[in-house]
């Protein structure tokens, strides 16, 4: 205006970036980890034997062989499939690390997520140290930081950071234990006294502030790295200090993405997984780790965990950690209000669970099993877990041998006796604190006659079989599956299965994922305009129960040739999907997918999969809003497919919760009768099926069960 001319964008950007010597003051002031020089500190020496302390912070055999270890020997995190049916971490019965109970959001239609792979040039993990300045005075101080690459940090580059004799950089430890005589009191006490100490240390012109928990044994216990971390944050966010200092937590605790994840995002630079470290090099040492030294192996599972930091951070559409950090972007379910609103301010939870006072307990149970009163217990090894297999003595499952072996039993001998055994195993491990939906109970008031309740011929009808890429199970498993559901009259979502005009004479309805906007032909999932048309409905999934934000996986050994012909892809290489709809930003860009989809087949319903976060509810009205005819909520628990572990039991929340939201959302804003509303995710019996319809649901999807009734899965 001022000028009288339009001012192109590359002038405006060349005008601000050349006012002043940017690139010149980070050059001169900026101080890079990898530059400290290294000290002849060593890392403080523990007083009690590894075992003891793995038993103290609640490692497992599972931990161990399952998480740790393929870390190390291949630098990404492992992979899992078939959802998660173990118990919330507030309805389990052993003790849990406070990580457990907050579940990731992401993104889906109101903003997209973004794709690490194919848009790496914009993320970054790097994260710098320091006292943060005036952001309106811009000069040349700014720019005096300590730059970390990876924030996932060794034993010696905190052993550099911890005795840095620079100037601008003063490092303070202060212990995070608590005097386990005095219990609540004491843990209570103990976290108010890390503050003063904060507070004390800053008087003292510290700008880097250590939280360490080692040191631990009878007479003192670890806080959570997470609760410490946290409450630290706020509090000095409270008395306006935040900024004056990092945080850097030297824990044992984290030992996969999600951990570390939760600790960023309530306000830590850096991490130093010391017990991790010490896991891995005796790893090495005893054969398990072979074909590389330590420092290889710790270097890898550092790369791992940035790598699955990264990932968190994507689901919800951001680049960088510098932005991720402090962002709070969880739910929790199971603290009480009171717990949350003191230690975790701003964080979304739903439901009222356990407080300050249970956690105690939970660490004073470890401390039985670490410290136990006779030899022959304290003799044996780790505890198995049994989080994401099924083990003798580990986490309880839903599907466990017996529930299995009924279910078959059931649908080969069509035996009834042999079903209600599985059902009634299934409703009462729901009952036994396994799910949201095992805490109801049914009011049997007024009951009518069975006469009167829709018969099951047409309760069916409501059913479908879930997505199941072609390749993570075979044609025969596909045809079997939809043979199935048609003879019922239900719905086969076949997704991108084989185009042969004798699976389409069999699959009398299907459902079509298409995972990429306006990409109808994708090579990679065998979608043209010949299998649109043969649709049903034709489902768009903007988010997938086992790991929403992300894309599907299949692995380069089963992309085999006829599998790659189907996909009109190259055998044998590994396919890696972007997130779905990662080209989507608003609900006005999904109503135009829609649009375009009903041109493609004016019969077939449009369906939109969404998965179960807070907001949900929003997002369901605008899908409604924006004329699409069905609108299923699915639970994180669910997913056939493959997915990183993380993924796979810490993103997303219970279908229980989404779906309510929904269903009230819908009412609310007199939308709910232009929209059906689906569900699923670890749906096995008719109990399940009624509380979900008693939420709102009109529909239900089922994947894992038909499976193992197909005798296509086994959790060995």
């Amino acid at each position: 205006m001022n000028e009288g001319r339009i001012i192109q964008d590359k002038e405006i950007k060349s005008k601000i970036v050349s006012e002043r010597p940017y690139q010149e003051w980070l050059d001169k002031t900026r101080l890079h980890l990898k530059d400290v020089p290294y000290t002849n500190e060593t890392c403080p020496i523990e007083t009690i034997d590894i075992k003891t302390r793995q038993r103290l912070f609640n490692y497992t055999f599972e931990d161990i062989q399952e998480v740790i270890t393929p870390m190390a020997i291949v630098g990404k995190e492992a992979l899992g499939s078939m959802g998660i049916d173990t118990p919330l971490a507030v309805l389990s019965d052993r003790p849990q690390l406070i990580s457990n109970y907050f579940k990731q959001l992401f993104a889906q239609v109101t903003n997209p997520p973004l794709d690490g792979i194919r848009e790496n040039i914009v993320t970054d993990i790097s994260l710098n140290l320091g006292k943060d300045r005036n952001i309106f005075s811009i000069t040349e101080r700014q720019c005096r930081k300590l730059r970390i690459q990876n924030p996932v940090i060794s034993n010696a580059d905190l052993e550099k950071i911890r005795s840095i004799e620079i100037e601008s950089f003063k490092a303070e430890t202060i212990q995070i234990l608590y005097s386990k005589a005095q219990g609540l009191n004491g843990l209570e006490d103990a976290l108010d006294n890390i503050v003063k100490q904060v507070e004390k240390a800053l008087d003292n012109k510290s700008n880097i502030i250590i939280l360490s928990d080692r040191g631990v044994n009878q007479e003192f216990a670890p806080i959570p790295a997470l609760l410490a971390c946290s409450y630290v944050n706020h509090q000095l966010n409270r008395l306006r200090k935040r900024s004056y200092f990092d945080i850097i937590i030297e824990s044992a605790e984290p030992r996969e993405p999600h951990h570390f994840a939760t600790l960023f995002g309530y306000g830590a630079s850096a991490v130093n997984p010391y017990m991790v470290n010490e896991i891995i090099r005796m790893q090495v040492k005893e054969g398990f780790i072979t074909g590389m030294d330590e420092q290889k192996a710790v270097d890898n599972f550092n790369k791992a965990i940035g790598k699955g930091i990264l990932k968190v951070m994507n689901k919800i559409g951001i680049s960088t950690l510098h932005s991720y950090r402090g962002s709070q972007i969880f739910e929790i379910v199971g603290f009480n209000s009171q717990f949350v609103e003191k230690y975790f301010p701003y964080t979304a939870s739903r439901i009222e669970g356990i407080g300050l006072y249970e956690i105690e307990k939970e660490i004073d149970q470890r401390y039985k099993q670490a410290y136990p009163d006779n030899q022959i217990d304290k003799n044996l090894g780790l505890n198995v877990g049994g989080d994401y297999r099924w083990r003798r003595n580990g986490e309880r499952h839903l599907f466990n041998p017996t529930t299995v072996s009924k279910l078959q039993q059931a649908v080969r001998l069509s035996d009834q006796a042999s079903y209600n055994v599985y059902s009634n195993a299934i409703n009462e491990q729901s009952e036994s604190l396994m799910t949201i939906r095992g805490l109801f109970e049914f009011d049997n008031l007024d009951p009518i006659p069975l006469e009167e309740v829709e018969p099951w011929t047409e309760i069916v009808k409501r059913f479908k079989t879930g997505a199941m890429s072609y390749g993570s199970i075979s044609r025969e498993a596909h045809e079997n599956l939809a043979i199935a559901m048609n003879r019922i009259g239900g719905k086969s979502n076949s997704v991108k299965v084989v185009k042969t005009e004798s699976v389409f004479k069999k699959i009398l309805m299907v459902i079509v994922e298409i995972l990429l906007s306006n990409k109808l032909h994708l090579g990679r999932f065998g979608v043209t305009s010949h299998y649109l048309t043969n649709a049903k409905e034709i489902q768009i999934k903007m988010a997938q129960g086992a790991k929403p934000g992300e894309g599907g996986q299949l692995p380069g050994e089963k992309v085999l040739p006829w599998i790659a012909s189907a996909r009109n892809s190259t055998p044998f290489v590994g396919l890696i999907s972007p997130p779905p709809h990662h080209d989507i930003y608003s609900i006005e860009d999904l109503a135009q997918l829609i649009f375009d989809l009903k041109n493609a087949n004016r019969e077939a319903r449009i369906n939109v999969k969404l998965v179960s976060e807070v907001g949900v509810g929003t997002i369901a009205a605008g899908v409604a809003k924006a004329k699409a005819d069905v609108v299923l909520i699915s639970g994180y628990d669910g997913g056939t497919g493959a997915s990183p572990l993380t993924s796979l039991k810490h993103a997303g929340l219970p279908w229980e919760l989404g779906l309510a939201e929904a269903q009230q959302t819908l009412v609310l804003n007199d939308l709910r009768s232009r929209i059906v509303v689906e569900c699923d995710g670890q749906l096995k019996t008719g109990r399940d099926v009624a509380i979900a319809a008693l939420l709102g649901a009109e529909e239900f999807g089922f994947a894992t069960a038909p499976l193992v009734a197909s005798r296509l899965y086994n959790d060995a």
